[in-house]
């Protein structure tokens, strides 16, 4: 996957994130899976097509993870935070986004995100309409 750094820009600061991009169907579906670790300021960013009504779950994710939820313009609509590991049940959007950035769990309080907060991404902006 291809990796880019993002900007997280909240009222406590900008923090950088490395990410790996997910933008094709494969590359989605993998996602997190079957991964035992990750770094502070690490994450993975899903770029879909369409801006759309979005669920995921935590099915072979060994993880915790904070899922941000954003639109095509980067601002974040909702945070999902300390996802459940190994679990099936449906995580949703609640609003039409266009992408989603996986952290740490704990990553999205640590930093003091909230919805209205933004996500800087070239990959990002690349795909809006």
């Amino acid at each position: 996957m291809r990796r880019e750094t993002l900007i997280l820009i909240s009222a406590g600061g900008r923090t950088e994130i490395l990410t790996e991009i997910a933008l094709t169907g494969p590359e989605q579906e993998q996602g997190l899976m079957f991964r035992t670790g990750m770094a502070e300021n690490a994450g993975m960013l899903f770029i879909y097509e369409q801006t759309h009504d979005l669920s995921m779950w935590m099915r072979n994710t060994y993880l915790p993870l904070d899922m941000v939820f954003m639109r095509a313009d980067g601002t974040i609509a909702r945070i999902e935070a300390s996802a459940e590991p190994l679990s099936d049940r449906v995580i949703a959007s609640g609003s039409p986004v266009k992408a989603v950035l996986e952290l740490k769990a704990g990553t999205a309080q640590r930093l003091g995100l909230k919805p209205g907060d933004r996500v800087d991404s070239p990959s990002l902006k690349a795909a809006a309409p």
